[in-house]
């Protein structure tokens, strides 16, 4: 990846995604995602390169930095969080498209996000509680949110909300998706045992893994 059109046209490939040039200057061009308007890749040339700005994860920032000569700490941003990638041609196309999609997940991060994301690591036959998706999710103080963001599932089949049960192991009292009985009979086709509108959460329940 050598050209400024192959970075935006790799960046208009993520969802909800459209190119700015916010600042009245042609060399600066962003991709930015709706509806937050929040920019995860930014584009100009600087010293006869295309230079591209991408957010990182602290814990890849030095990875990237030590890794490539041609990736430093972010131009005119927040060095903590933001790296210059140069497009000189020593950096492996799948390394540039990497840190793209990486600064993609990023800006677009959102608690009912890694709700979701954490709904879907409960794998068949086992159970979560509301308190550990929370801290599967990354902030063990959410559990409310957790409720409200299953309540709210816009894709209920790839993010399997109905494995998750309150504390004592207990079924929702009236299940949102068809009925009060679809939560157990759904818990029954992946193999888990439901007595009296209650899982052994000791049986059953799921190890925790961050997402």
């Amino acid at each position: 990846m050598r050209t400024r059109e192959e970075a935006l046209t790799y960046g208009l490939t993520f969802e909800n995604t459209y190119q700015e040039a916010p600042f009245h200057d042609p060399n600066w061009q962003l991709i930015r995602v709706r509806p937050g308007k929040k920019a995860f890749l930014w584009t100009y040339e600087k010293d006869g390169h295309i230079c591209l700005n991408v957010k990182c994860d602290p814990e890849w920032r030095d990875f990237w930095r030590n890794t490539y000569a041609s990736v430093l700490p972010g131009f005119h941003q927040n060095k903590e969080h933001w790296n210059t990638v140069i497009l000189d041609g020593s950096i492996p196309d799948e390394d540039i498209k990497r840190m793209i999609a990486e600064s993609y997940d990023l800006v677009t991060d959102t608690p009912t996000k890694r709700i979701y994301e954490a709904v879907k690591m409960i794998p068949k036959g086992k159970v979560a509680t509301y308190a550990q998706v929370a801290e599967m999710a990354g902030n063990p103080k959410m559990c409310r949110a957790v409720g409200n963001a299953l309540h709210k599932n816009p894709d209920f089949e790839n993010v399997p909300c109905y494995r998750v049960v309150n504390a004592k192991g207990e079924l929702a009292g009236k299940y949102v998706f068809g009925g009060a009985s679809v939560q157990k009979k759904l818990l029954e086709a992946d193999g888990i045992e439901v007595v009296d509108g209650k899982v052994d959460l000791s049986k059953y329940s799921v190890e925790i893994n961050r997402v």
